[in-house]
C-alpha cells in the first residue's frame, strides 16, 4: 500500500516537472551585454532580466555623466550572489558595457544663451554681433538626463562700461520638481564684422584680395561704418594705414585716374567729332570727378570728366568758347546770306578749342561766328 502511495506521488512528480521546468527556463535570469542608465547608481535590474523582486536593489555606482565603463562578468556574478541572485544566464558574455546617459551643453550652446539672454539690452543690439568670454574656461557642460527644460535666463546683470555679465538660468528637471540652477559670470562685448588690412598700405596703393581680411572686432574700436570686405577691394586710402587697422567706410576712396600735374590725354567730344590732344592736369580726380586741365596748344584751362587712367574727356558744351545765337524762326535771309550747316557748326567750335590763336587777345576774343537761320525759304527776286 505504502509502495502504491510512493509510486504515484513519484508519477506525478515526473508529469510536473516538465512544466515546471518550463517556467524555470522562461523566468531565468539573463545578464545583459550593455546597459544604459540615467541615475548615478547601476540597480539589479538594469543588469539582467527577469530580475523579480530584487530588480531595485543598487549594486554599483553609475560611470560619470556621458561616459561608458566595463565591468567583468565574474565580478558581476560575486555582486549578485551577494544580493542573494543567483542561476543568471551569463552565454559567452566577457564583460557588461554600462553607459550612463546625459545632457551635454556644449560651450556654444552656453555662449549663444548668455548672448540672448543680453540682445538689445543694456545698449547690446543682436545675440549674434555679441562675443562672450566666461572667467572660467567652460568646456561642454555635461547635466543629468533627467534636465530636459530650457535654458531659461531668471537673473540678468550687466556693466556696459567694463562689459561684465552675470546671467543666471533654470532648467526644468523631470525627476525632480525644483529646476536645476546654473550661473554664468564673463565678459559680454558687442562686435561688428570689418574688414581689417593684413600689411602695411601706402595712400596710393591699390586694394588688392590679399590686402584685406575679414575680423570680428570690437564695435566700439570701429567709430563710423564698418567697410565690407568687397567694398574695399580696388579702392585706395585716404592716408597711410598699418596692417591690422579696421577699415571704415570713410577710410577709403575711388583710386585717382588722374594725379595733379600729369600728362593726360584729352578728348573733346562734339557731335559727330572726336579729337584728342594732351594736356596737363591741374588737380587730381578718380574715375567721374569733373577736374580741370590744361591744353598744352591752346594754354587754355579746360573742365572734363576723368573716364580713365590718365585721360579726360571734354564735352562741347563745357568749353570756354560761346555757343551759337538762338535760332530765329520767324525771319528771313537775306539775298546774300546762306544756311550753315549743324556740321559747320560743331567744326567751327572743335576748330576754337584745339587751333592755338596768333595772340592773347585772340584767344579771349575768339568765337564761333553767329548764324541766323530760317526754316522759311529764301525769296527770288
Amino acid at each position: 500500500m505504502i509502495r502504491t502511495t510512493l509510486a504515484t506521488i513519484s508519477a506525478l512528480l515526473v508529469l510536473a516537472l516538465p512544466a515546471r521546468a518550463a517556467d524555470d527556463f522562461i523566468a531565468t535570469p539573463t545578464l545583459r551585454a550593455s546597459i544604459t542608465v540615467t541615475s548615478d547608481v547601476v540597480r539589479v535590474g538594469d543588469l539582467i532580466d527577469n530580475a523579480g523582486s530584487a530588480a531595485l536593489i543598487p549594486v554599483y555606482r553609475s560611470p560619470d555623466l556621458g561616459t561608458t565603463g566595463a565591468l567583468p562578468v565574474a565580478q558581476v556574478l560575486s555582486v549578485l550572489r551577494a544580493k542573494q541572485v543567483i542561476g543568471v544566464m551569463t552565454g559567452d558574455i566577457k564583460e557588461v558595457q554600462v553607459t550612463r546617459l546625459a545632457r551635454t551643453l556644449v560651450n556654444k550652446d552656453l555662449e549663444t544663451a548668455v548672448a540672448s539672454a543680453l540682445e538689445r539690452r543694456f545698449g547690446l543690439g543682436d545675440a549674434a554681433n555679441i562675443t562672450v568670454t566666461f572667467d572660467r574656461g567652460i568646456a561642454d557642460m555635461r547635466l543629468d538626463a533627467s534636465n530636459t527644460g530650457v535654458l531659461q535666463p531668471v537673473a540678468t546683470r550687466y556693466d556696459a562700461r567694463g562689459g561684465r555679465f552675470d546671467v543666471a538660468f533654470e532648467i526644468n528637471n523631470d525627476n525632480n520638481p525644483a529646476p536645476t540652477k546654473l550661473r554664468f559670470t564673463g565678459t559680454a562685448i558687442e562686435t561688428v564684422e570689418v574688414a581689417v588690412l593684413t600689411r602695411d598700405i601706402d595712400r596710393a596703393d591699390l586694394l588688392k584680395s590679399s590686402d584685406v581680411a575679414v575680423e570680428r572686432r570690437p564695435k566700439a574700436e570701429v567709430t563710423g561704418e564698418a567697410a565690407s570686405r568687397d567694398r574695399t577691394l580696388g579702392m585706395q586710402l585716404r592716408r597711410p594705414m598699418r596692417a591690422g587697422t579696421p577699415i571704415r567706410v570713410a577710410d577709403i576712396v575711388k583710386p585717382d585716374f588722374v594725379q595733379r600735374d600729369q600728362s593726360v590725354t584729352v578728348i573733346y567730344q562734339v557731335p559727330g567729332i572726336y579729337l584728342t590732344t594732351r594736356g596737363k592736369a591741374i588737380e587730381s580726380g578718380a574715375e567721374g570727378d569733373t577736374v580741370s586741365v590744361l591744353n598744352l596748344q591752346t594754354k587754355r584751362t579746360l573742365t572734363g570728366v576723368v573716364t580713365a587712367r590718365g585721360q579726360v574727356t571734354v564735352q562741347g558744351a563745357s568749353q570756354s568758347a560761346p555757343t551759337p545765337a538762338a535760332v530765329e524762326q520767324t525771319s528771313s535771309l537775306k539775298r546774300d546770306e546762306a544756311p550753315v550747316p549743324a556740321a559747320a557748326t560743331a567744326a567751327a567750335l572743335a576748330q576754337s578749342l584745339i587751333q592755338t590763336p596768333a595772340s592773347p587777345a585772340q584767344i579771349a576774343q575768339a568765337q564761333i561766328p553767329q548764324v541766323r537761320v530760317s526754316q522759311a525759304p529764301a525769296k527770288s527776286e
